[in-house]
């Protein structure tokens, strides 16, 4: 019993090799029906079937000529039912189709188990040559051996499947190192950021953080770097720590860039492999009475959009900022503008405007400026929450990671009039 819950024969489904056996030993004797089945403790479960309904041959282990086949190691023959009265109890016998002959070869494992039979049934008493009984084993021995495959190649599904989720919990892991896991509060100022994998089991290359500067200034970044997988990861490691180090140095936006791309040239200098480069926009945010001052400087990323109070929507985009990484001498761009009270900024990465939209184009920059100006989202995290569900409508239009970053100035509230007593 524990060999047959081992196969979990009981609870399979008929497979087509099953019943190719069933057809081929019908044929090998020349008799009308043939089975294959199984045997537990308590019933006989019929997993193929030729030229009987597979429903008539389930029945009680206690009255089953198939119960009786795995009682013995060799072929079981019964020419005549009819000479053995008690052989009526089985259904097959005693009602339709009356069967009269029987043969049996059990189903043995390779330590012995006889975990059913493969079962040939005429309705008139015969006998069966040796050369058909010999057939019959093979194939009984055949199903044994399609009974191991099924074992294995369902042992091999469970290891990869363990393998996978534990990929998964690595990949999980080593992705919430590579972006904070809580952006720091700024005075005056709103952030919300999300990351979008495409794949649970492989780790990308898209970051971003938020993080203070000298006195009352901030930095901030959002990029991506090439490829996936562990490369990527050590790569996206190595971009946002000299990211964070370069701003310290100096918080100039293009010098920050200048100096990534030296310490990427450095990385892969000397190397065959291919070299490792990545796209970048930082700023620096510098408050003042009425808002945010914010300089941006760009290499070879998707433009920034701000989302103003009344829901216009402006691109802000360093013009010809480079690829940083891989050029002799790259050209990194910079711009300025402001944030002032309503007023939000999102930064992206093009996993969202490289997305299929339902019509099969990219939504690109346009579509999302579009997007974001009919829906005119002016806080970080109603910008947040409109992206998601852009996200979740493109659906598996997205093909590639996406990390968002956004920023918002809050509304000022504005004081109740005063009213004058009988006022209307």
């Amino acid at each position: 019993m524990a060999a047959v819950r081992g196969y979990a024969i009981p609870d399979a489904p008929s497979r087509g090799a099953l019943d190719r056996v069933a057809s081929l030993a019908a044929r090998v004797f020349h008799a009308p029906a043939a089975t294959v089945t199984f045997v537990d403790d308590e019933w006989v479960h019929c997993r193929a079937a030729y030229g009987i309904p597979a429903r008539l041959c389930q029945s009680r282990r206690a009255v089953s000529l198939c119960a009786a086949a795995v009682d013995q190691d060799g072929v079981r023959v019964i020419p005549d039912t009819a000479a053995d009265p008690r052989l009526t109890a089985d259904p097959l016998v005693g009602g339709e189709p009356g069967i009269r002959f029987y043969a049996a070869a059990p189903i043995i494992t390779s330590d012995g188990h006889r975990l059913g039979s493969v079962n040939v049934m005429d309705t008139r008493p015969r006998q069966a040559d040796a050369g058909e009984l010999a057939a019959l084993q093979d194939l009984a021995a055949l199903v044994m051996g399609e009974l191991e495959l099924g074992l294995a190649a369902s042992r091999i599904v469970a290891a990869e499947r363990e393998q996978r989720a534990g990929a998964e919990r690595l990949a999980r892991t080593l992705q919430r190192t590579l972006v904070p896991s809580v952006l720091p509060r700024v005075p005056g100022l709103r952030a919300a950021a999300a990351y979008h994998p495409v794949s649970t089991d492989e780790v990308g290359g898209d970051f971003y953080d938020l993080f203070p500067l000298d006195g009352n200034r901030w930095g901030f970044f959002l990029g991506d770097v090439c490829g996936k997988g562990a490369d990527a990861a050590a790569l996206t490691s190595l971009v946002r720590y000299t990211l964070r180090a370069a701003a310290v140095y100096d918080p100039d936006p293009c010098t920050v860039l200048a100096n990534l791309d030296a310490v990427l040239q450095q990385e892969h200098a000397g190397s065959l492999a291919p070299p490792r480069y990545c796209t970048a926009l930082f700023g620096v945010l510098e408050p003042d009475q009425d808002g945010f001052t914010v300089t941006l400087a760009g290499g070879g990323h998707p433009p920034a959009l701000v989302v103003r109070a009344d829901g216009v929507v402006d691109p802000v985009h360093p013009e010809g900022g480079q690829l940083i990484g891989i050029l002799r001498a790259p050209h990194f761009a910079e711009v300025s503008t402001r944030l002032d009270a309503g007023d939000a900024l999102l930064l992206y990465t093009d996993g969202l405007t490289e997305a299929r939209t339902g019509t099969g184009s990219m939504l690109e920059e346009d579509g999302l400026a579009a997007h974001l100006a009919a829906t005119a989202p002016t806080s970080a995290d109603g910008l947040l929450d409109t992206v998601n569900k852009l996200i979740g409508t493109l659906g598996d239009g997205v093909s590639d990671d996406t990390a968002v970053l956004a920023l918002s100035v809050p509304s000022a509230r504005r004081p109740s009039p005063l009213r004058s007593p009988g006022a209307t």
